[in-house]
């Protein structure tokens, strides 16, 4: 990229890269139209575009493969900055692969050009043999069925629908109906004015003149965008109606579009779960811290895997358990959970409650001084945590408040509202800033693993699984979690001058963390950790105080 004394414009180029295309046609099926399209789309909507075309023989016997980057960020915004482009693509770091025939598609993909967790594949079913299947004395057409579940398996997202039998029915070519599934699965920010425009030949004043191949190209259009668009809209309805109840929390809204162009489309999907999820807990200032930290990670991975092989699969995994940990559960959020509509709708149908019928639900709680020391500041949650473990000490039980509230009556839903409504308190709890500590030390020895070698960071973003639960399982996974970085992972008992004569390679590393985190969810006992700790030279984890309780013995009847 060039130089520039704009700093947000620097920012904005190296939080992006080039969304890339891989669009396989064979001969006479127009993918140089298709290719020039797509160019002009670009440059009609604003956006830097590069293409460049790989001729293969004629009709069958080979294909014709174009290969396209466009860069997500308006011209506009760049200044007098333009993106540099790649001339060919690269193998696992593809966004996208659109192919007009299934055989051609799986050819790429054993070529290595898709990645399961990043490449987006769409590809007509239709087959047109090849001289091979020609040949063959008996049946020797490959298994369609075989070719669809290389495609799946090989593809985070995939479309495969009959292109030639839609062009025929719209007569028009194929290239206008591969141009109308891009259009309809969001690959690029072009709205869907921009695509017709060009089909158009940009010429709207007088619809009704279109030429007749312009208007059955607008048809096939229209018909392939039908095709892909649909099934991603109920898929992701679907999904979030699935969200909402199992989880009773407010269905996913869409990626804002900022975050849509800094992260790749790889880890749009966890992404917008977890982004959706910290909103929902706290506010939009802490759904931007949260992207804030995702983007600290994405640069780790870039700089360690910069073509992007592996999906992404780090950041991805940062963004699944980043989320959760920092939507920690506290008094606040149970009260919320158990406050809202869809809790008490789906409470009814899981009891097959009738429209007439009067529920009751009573929630038990049993808060302890731990949970109201979380909420406040840190010199009076130390206060009263010592004043519990004192009372612990004296062989008493640890101090709670059992409650229970009817959530069906006015006045027990009010209490949930309002205990819910002390988000605002959240921030300036003890907890809070002790979460927020702790977090950053995992994201740190995420970034550090990472930038080290790509596995590492793997294994030790994987490792967010450890947190989990609440009460004494959470702070369990947390000490487990670091004891396993710090140990195993950033060798933290390793004096910095001695770690290159006595550190233990990436590699090995990277495997004694996964090792250690399988042996922490084996048992909540912490025995197959503390083992795997020590088969890897890591200490065990220390042994905590355990208070001890003094119960009386009820007096015996006499002799």
């Amino acid at each position: 990229m060039k130089n520039s004394t704009s700093g947000k414009n620097d920012n904005t180029m190296e939080q992006n890269r080039p969304t890339t295309l891989l669009v396989c046609a064979l001969g006479g099926e127009g993918g140089g139209v298709l290719t020039e399209w797509l160019v002009d789309i670009a440059r009609h909507a604003g956006y830097a575009a590069q293409s460049t075309s790989i001729p293969g023989v004629a009709q069958r016997t080979g294909a014709t493969t174009y290969y396209l980057e466009v860069f997500p960020v308006p011209l506009a915004q760049l200044g007098a900055r333009r993106p540099v482009f790649s001339l060919s693509p690269v193998p696992g770091a593809l966004d996208a692969i659109v192919s007009s025939e299934l055989l051609e598609t799986t050819r790429q993909i054993g070529n290595g050009m898709s990645a399961p967790l990043r490449t987006l594949v769409i590809s007509s079913s239709a087959r047109i043999f090849t001289t091979a299947e020609r040949m063959e004395p008996g049946d020797g057409r490959t298994d369609s069925q075989r070719l669809l579940d290389v495609v799946k398996a090989f593809s985070r997202e995939h479309h495969v629908f009959d292109m030639n039998a839609i062009a025929r029915d719209s007569g028009t070519v194929v290239s206008a109906v591969m141009l109308g599934a891009i259009a309809g699965s969001g690959l690029f920010p072009f709205p869907r004015e921009a695509y017709e425009h060009v089909v158009r030949g940009g010429d709207t004043r007088a619809p009704e003149k279109l030429s007749k191949m312009a208007a059955a190209s607008l048809r096939g259009f229209a018909a392939a965008f039908d095709a892909v668009s649909a099934p991603r809209a109920q898929a992701a309805f679907v999904s979030s109606v699935l969200a909402s109840e199992g989880h009773d929390a407010p269905p996913a809204s869409a990626l804002p579009a900022e975050l849509a162009r800094r992260f790749p489309p790889a880890v749009h999907d966890m992404l917008t779960l977890g982004h959706a999820r910290v909103l929902d807990y706290q506010d939009a200032g802490y759904a931007a811290l949260y992207a804030q930290r995702l983007g600290r990670v994405l640069d780790a991975e870039r700089t360690a895997d910069p073509a992007g092989a592996q999906g992404f699969a780090v950041t991805r995994e940062a963004a699944r358990w980043l989320a959760l940990w920092m939507a920690f559960d506290d008094i606040v959020r149970v009260a919320a959970l158990k406050g809202r509509a869809s809790r008490a709708q789906r409470v009814r149908q899981e009891v097959r409650a009738g429209d007439e019928d009067i529920v009751k639900v009573y929630d038990h709680f049993k808060p302890g001084a731990a949970e109201f020391a979380a909420l406040l500041p840190p010199s009076l949650a130390r206060r009263v945590t010592a004043w519990d473990r004192g009372r612990q000490a004296r062989g008493r039980a640890p101090w709670a408040l059992p409650l229970k509230v009817g959530s069906h009556s006015v006045a027990g839903m009010a209490s949930l509202r309002l205990l819910a409504s002390l988000r605002w308190l959240r921030r300036r709890g003890s907890r809070f800033a002790e979460e927020q500590a702790l977090i950053e030390r995992w994201l740190a020895a995420v970034e550090a693993g990472t930038r080290e070698a790509w596995a590492l960071g793997h294994e030790v973003a994987l490792c967010g699984r450890l947190i989990k639960g609440y009460g004494s399982t959470n702070e369990r996974g947390k000490e487990n979690l670091l004891h396993v970085t710090d140990h195993l992972a950033t060798q933290a008992g390793v004096p910095p001058a001695e770690r290159a004569q006595a550190g233990v390679p990436p590699a090995e590393r990277a495997q004694a963390v996964a090792a250690a985190r399988t042996a922490a969810l084996a048992d909540d006992a912490g025995r197959a950790l503390d083992a795997t700790l020590l088969a890897h030279g890591a200490p065990a984890r220390p042994v905590k105080a355990q208070p001890i309780r003094w119960m009386k013995r009820k007096p015996t009847g006499g002799a």
